[in-house]
């Protein structure tokens, strides 16, 4: 039965290429694409990775391109025609065309000819000397394809390299320095594009040094092939047309700073400690800029100190514009240059109301109506203040819903306060060497999350009601910075976070102790509880930096989350050796979080790129904590998660969330520990369609078992066997990516399901799209803005 589905797909996809060529004019073809051949002789010794590299290299410099196809379906030129010849300008079929559409590549003789010529100019280029391309156009009906034959001569090596400039001035010193970390490496192979990377190495290596008129076309590399060894010499110069101007070492004279741009006419430059400074209004102090930027007057110019200043007085968010220029100073053999900042200002304060949706990751669509208010330059030092509120609801839509869960009522009040630079006694940073200015955070918040039920009359009807209500009160104060592009750490010193629970009903109550499951009742228990976490956190996020090879992206963070500690120092021992010790009558939580995420992205092609993301996660609770809050505990399942599963409806380990029949605040599924991974094939079907295919997996667990206190069974607890107790799910995706907005929608089922025996948790067998009841229970869209990873 599957066989023939396959072969109808087929056999469709075969008709639809069909109804396409119809369309082609008579003479023409329709263009394929090409293959290529790489000839070699007993001379050349090519590898096998080498020539599948450069078989890649030539199949980006053929043209034409051959339309977009998936599984060799031209769907767009398909689309182009679907609706036939648009009669008007204006109009849907000619927005289809337009939008959706793809205009039909024709076989081209001539195309052929002058890509032969470019594909022997590229193996040139690549150190394959004296190599030769052919090319011909193989036509089958109303389809054409390219066929380019390479045919390799010894590929050339890099036997010496000399820079030759003999002098004693400091752009002579500068320019050999530069000579060790050159490109051009002895037995190398040559290769052009690595020459044009070498001018620009050095040119950014001059102008670190003061080299600001230097420009990397002044540069000339002579290259010696008159060697019978298929090797060659190289030759790094200064061409002689090279004016003294731009060998020249130069230093800062004066900084000038304009906060107001449009005024062109009142501008009044005063010095304010190492720069001038042109603010009519006192909008700023002088340390805002004395911080952003890190030219001083008499150092010598650095394109970093350059680079680094523009990007953080962007990061100020107080300026609409910011254009940056110098000017030679005007004396007769000036080595000087004066430094220009021209801001434009954006407005101070603004007002900001907005309506949004989302779907998020525990499976509930939220609606949310917001307003905020901001003022961009609170105490005239480029901090920013956010006061904002907002009411929402949530409703749980994907996947089965729950009887006895209907939505939540979400009502917030926050207040953040961003400082450009640390807020710290006696530090200051050096301007000249931090890349980013470092931010110091400051965050209050209120929330109000209602949990609403329905309840039957006595004569059967239902009605909705309040379950309960969990307050919160949240704030930290924490540090971001980076020292390097790659590099970002974000320390909270101090968060602490009090929630309280309170109006728990009556039908609520009832409905736990009609339960037939005992452990709802160590579930009430801990509702009843009020929570206060203290404590600190660190992370570390590295983005390495891509190398030539731009395949391959590389994301890595890690941190640590320790709570309790300080609390336990002001703290007040229990009633009983038993009881927990308490902070302002609120038992404090005790515990260390560590967490680890590892993100790998390689491009297969321009428009097919492989993802993947590995997440770790382990808490330790100690002292006065016998498990993690359960705000701090692990889940998985959702939207950004194991997609084939409902938020928090896995594990933890062997455990079945869904015999559980009543949720915390809407939640079912905890753990200590967390194992996930998932991997993502996507494609990129048009500029605003994106399709792929995902597989995810994963499980939370417990750390330690306690039958006293724990909601779960002993399978629940983290051991040798966790890998049987995996959870595997995988679907299919669309999403839609507008310049504003990137929609999501995966559908996805469960491949393992780990409750179940085992020997039975792979469940392809079970799958059953044809039946209503299977795809109930087992199919879930997810909706949602942007990718999971």
């Amino acid at each position: 039965m599957r066989a023939a589905k396959y072969i109808l797909l087929l056999s469709m996809i075969g008709l639809w290429s069909c109804s396409v060529t119809k369309h082609i004019p008579a003479g023409e073809s329709l263009y394929t694409g090409a293959d290529i051949k790489i000839q070699t002789d007993s001379t050349v010794k090519v590898s096998k990775i080498e020539a599948k590299a450069l078989e890649g290299q030539i199949e980006e410099i053929i043209r034409p391109k051959p339309n977009s196809t998936i599984f060799g379906w031209p769907y767009k030129v398909s689309f182009y025609y679907l609706f036939g010849e648009p009669k008007k300008e204006k109009g849907f079929k000619s927005f289809f065309r337009k939008r959706f559409g793809e205009a039909p590549v024709l076989a081209n003789r001539r195309a052929v000819t002058t890509s032969s010529a470019i594909i022997a100019n590229t193996l040139q280029n690549e150190g394959y000397f004296r190599s030769t391309a052919t090319g011909e156009l193989i036509i089958k009906g109303k389809k054409a394809r390219g066929l380019y034959t390479a045919y390799l001569k010894p590929r050339y090596t890099i036997n010496e390299v000399q820079f030759t400039i003999k002098d004693s001035s400091i752009f002579q010193k500068s320019f050999r320095l530069s000579e060790r970390r050159t490109l051009l490496r002895e037995n190398n192979p040559y290769r052009f594009e690595v020459i044009k990377l070498e001018r620009e190495r050095i040119d950014q290596f001059l102008k670190r040094r003061g080299f600001y008129f230097f420009r990397p076309d002044y540069l000339i590399v002579k290259v010696d092939t008159n060697l019978s060894t298929y090797k060659v010499n190289m030759y790094v110069d200064i061409k002689p047309t090279v004016n003294q101007t731009s060998l020249k070492q130069y230093r800062i004279n004066e900084i000038y700073v304009n906060t107001d741009a449009t005024d062109t006419t009142n501008r009044n430059y005063v010095q304010q400690e190492f720069m001038k400074i042109s603010d009519l209004n006192r909008s700023y102090k002088p340390r805002v800029f004395n911080d952003a930027i890190g030219f001083r007057s008499g150092m010598i110019y650095s394109s970093t100190v350059h680079d680094a200043s523009l990007s953080r007085l962007i990061n100020l968010r107080n300026f609409k514009f910011v254009r940056n220029r110098f000017e030679l100073v005007p004396r007769s053999d000036s080595a000087l240059i004066d430094v220009h900042y021209d801001m434009t200002p954006l407005k101070k304060k603004a007002l900001r109301s907005e309506i949004s949706g989302a779907s998020k990751s525990n499976g509930l669509v939220g609606f949310q109506i917001g307003i905020n208010w901001s003022n961009r330059n609170m105490f005239r030092g480029a901090e920013i203040l956010n006061i904002g509120a907002n009411i929402g609801t949530d409703i749980q839509v994907s996947g089965r819903k729950q009887t006895n869960l209907n939505n939540f009522r979400r009502y917030k009040a926050t207040i953040d306060l961003t400082f450009p630079r640390f807020v710290f006694p006696f530090y200051r940073i050096n301007p000249a060497r931090n890349q980013a200015l470092p931010k110091t955070n400051l965050n209050l918040a209120y929330g109000w999350l209602q949990q609403r039920g329905v309840a039957y009359n006595d004569d059967s009807t239902t009605y909705a009601y309040t379950q309960y209500v969990l307050t919160s009160i949240e704030g930290s104060w924490g540090y971001e910075w980076r020292p390097n592009p790659r590099v970002l750490h974000t320390l909270t010193p101090l968060y602490a976070n009090v929630l309280k629970p309170k109006n728990i009903s009556e039908e609520f109550v009832e409905m736990i102790f009609n339960s037939t499951n005992p452990n709802d009742i160590v579930r009430y228990i801990e509702i009843l509880k009020n929570q206060l976490i203290l404590g600190g956190q660190y992370q570390i996020t590295y983005t390495p930096q891509q190398t030539n090879n731009k395949r391959h992206f590389l994301y890595m963070s890690g941190g640590i989350d320790v709570a309790g500690n300080l609390g336990s120092l002001f703290a007040k021992k229990g009633s009983d050796e038993t009881s927990p010790k308490t902070l302002f009558g609120i038992a404090y939580s005790q515990f260390v979080r560590l967490d680890g995420e590892i993100r790998y992205y390689y491009d297969i092609s321009p428009s097919l790129r492989i993802a993947n993301r590995l997440m770790v996660g382990y808490g330790i609770p100690y002292g006065n904590s016998n498990e993690l809050p359960q705000i701090k505990q692990y889940f998985v399942g959702g939207s950004n998660s194991l997609r084939g599963f409902r938020a928090r409806s896995v594990g933890p380990g062997a455990f079945y969330a869904d015999s559980l029949t009543v949720s915390i605040f809407g939640y079912r599924s905890f753990g200590d520990i967390r194992l996930e991974g998932n991997t993502e094939l996507r494609y990129k079907a048009t500029d605003y369609i994106n399709l792929a295919l995902f597989v995810d997996a994963g499980n939370v667990w417990l750390k330690k078992y306690n039958p006293n206190t724990s909601f779960y069974d002993a399978g629940a607890q983290f051991g040798k066997d966790f890998y049987k107790q995996l959870a595997v799910g995988g679907g299919i995706g669309l999403r839609l990516d507008f310049s504003y907005i990137k929609l999501r929608f995966d559908l996805a089922t469960p491949f393992r399901k780990p409750w179940l025996p085992e020997g039975e948790r792979w469940v392809f067998k079970d799958i059953s799209i044809s039946r209503k009841a299977w795809r109930q229970e087992n199919l879930i869209l997810n909706i949602a803005v942007d990718y999971p990873f």
